[in-house]
């Protein structure tokens, strides 16, 4: 999960691109990274930390052009302690290219291979973002070899990327002297979507265009969504500001990962024609018949939400049974979020720095608590306690999300199936494990159903952390191994980072990096 942006305007782009990753930040929070393109040159600055706190006065003035994009990112892949994989990527050859990436690459160590044995390229980290730019990169060569570079060379060239690469990508790129490219996966697993400038003319005198991972970003920075890029779509918009697009995919179906609707998104975001706050809504609609199906709602007092996600969850739960909702957790909002903290350890401790509990809301009551999905459980548990040291006479919690039961490949941190509290776990034992009165989780088909209800086109979605199918068709058991072996490399590397920086205020521990942002 990562934030990407791209714009092409007729003023310079630093600002925008900036102004457009403050509002991207809930998706990544461990580095960030800018490019702009003047003439044929490209000007970056990219280092760990949040948005605001990599760019200073003196890096913006290092990024002139009119054309730029870029990132704030989440790891997945590779480690979030190496400065080398904070994005954007750069390839000098052909043309020179600059890209970005949110998604996920399941069959990136392959290519690396091909990369090194047969297109005679090498990649230099573990980011699979660095495998994606070099494979672009080398059919690019192939399709436009001593040919003035055209969109439909382009077009071709992606075409060729698609049959290659498998798994996640929402993918911006640049390409120096020629134009801005971005294109999606043939399942559109992770969201992009495309805007223009609000009060620009026609086509013919050139526009000025954005494309992100979510609205928001388009329309905090005075762009309308014009719409998604398709799966398997390819946008190229030349430095004219001519926008030029293409169908790349050979079999292209819209297949979004259900847990941007859930969690990873923010609720004023429209994502694939979907509120995502009206989603959260109907979760909450649903929730609640799984509510009153498992226990009377006279046993009830109040609904309280686990800040932020799911407040409009709870908001229509509690109206559905015809109880009060309250607000009865406070967040400082100056400690980074517990999902993406590498180790339980880290995560458990800093619950209580994150959140405090209101008394009067819990004390005599039995209360109803929503949160919007249990991953780990470690975060639940403690917040089961809190409420209950806080006065709760019980304390219930419901998930507006399903079981998360199995690994997530394509982009979100749930790599293992060790690291999630319901894989080979009854209801019971979760309940038990967090300490709950009663524990309510979503119904898996409920959840897809309220949720396609909102754009009829879609037909179905990437689910696989809740129902085990994972939609690209080829995540295999050995995959898995791999994948759990990676996981254990990267925490070990970066406890070794985070103990590297501790004294050192270029490498600040992850906790200090993820200050004051949480998903909404």
């Amino acid at each position: 999960m990562c934030g990407i942006v791209g714009a092409l305007s007729t003023s310079p782009v630093n600002q925008l691109i900036y102004d457009a990753l403050l509002l991207l930040q809930h998706r990544g929070q461990d580095a960030a990274g800018i490019v702009t393109m003047q003439g044929t040159k490209c000007y970056m600055h990219k280092a760990r930390g949040m948005v605001r706190d990599v760019f200073r006065t003196r890096n913006m003035r290092g990024l002139p052009g009119l054309v730029g994009l870029g990132q704030c990112r989440y790891p997945t892949a590779g480690s979030a302690y190496s400065e080398e994989e904070a994005q954007p990527f750069y390839v000098n050859a052909p043309y020179g290219i600059v890209l970005v990436h949110n998604g996920n690459l399941t069959n990136a160590q392959a290519l690396k291979e091909q990369l090194f044995d047969v297109d005679r390229r090498h990649i230099n980290t573990e980011s699979d973002t660095e495998v994606l730019i070099n494979v672009l990169a080398h059919e690019l060569e192939l399709v436009a070899r001593d040919l003035p570079l055209t969109p439909e060379h382009v077009f071709r060239a992606v075409g060729a990327v698609h049959k290659r690469i498998k798994g996640s990508y929402a993918v911006i790129a640049l390409i120096a002297g020629h134009g801005l490219l971005a294109f999606r996966d043939p399942f559109g697993i992770r969201p992009l979507c495309l805007g223009e400038a609000v009060g620009q003319g026609s086509r013919d005198s050139g526009r000025e265009f954005m494309v992100a991972s979510e609205s928001v970003a388009l329309e905090g920075t005075g762009h309308r969504l014009l719409r998604d890029v398709a799966p398997g779509e390819a946008l190229f918009i030349d430095l004219a500001g001519q926008l030029h697009s293409r169908q790349c995919a050979e079999a292209p179906s819209l297949n979004p990962c259900i847990f941007e609707y859930v969690y990873l998104a923010r609720p004023d975001s429209v994502l694939d024609g979907i509120s995502v706050y009206h989603a959260r809504l109907n979760l909450g609609e649903t929730l609640a018949q799984r509510v009153i199906s498992t226990m009377p709602p006279s046993d009830i007092d109040v609904v309280i939400p686990i800040p932020e996600s799911s407040r409009p969850s709870a908001m229509q739960l509690a109206h559905r049974l015809g109880k009060p909702y309250r607000e009865g957790f406070v967040k400082n909002r100056y400690v980074g979020r517990t999902f993406i903290m590498p180790g339980q350890g880290v995560r458990k401790k800093s619950v209580r720095q994150k959140l405090n509990a209101i008394g009067m809301e819990f004390k005599g009551r039995n209360v109803l608590l929503v949160d919007d999905s249990i991953v780990r459980g470690t975060t639940s548990q403690e917040i089961v306690q809190m409420a209950r040291e806080a006065g709760a006479r019980k304390v219930y919690l419901a998930s507006a999300a399903p079981p998360v039961r199995h690994p997530n490949v394509y982009g979100i941190d749930m790599p293992t199936k060790e690291e999630l509290i319901a894989h080979g776990r009854s209801i019971e034992d979760i309940r038990v494990f967090i300490g709950a009165d009663r524990l309510i989780y979503q119904d898996v088909d409920a959840m897809k159903r309220v949720v396609a209800a909102l754009n009829p086109a879609i037909h179905g979605f990437e689910a696989s952390c809740f129902d085990g199918v994972y939609i690209t068709g080829d995540v295999t058991a050995a995959d898995f191994a791999a994948l759990q072996a990676q996981r254990k490399l990267q925490l070990d590397n970066d406890d070794d980072g985070a103990a590297a920086g501790a004294g050192d205020g270029s490498n600040r521990s992850r906790l200090a990096l993820q200050s004051g942002e949480d998903n909404q």
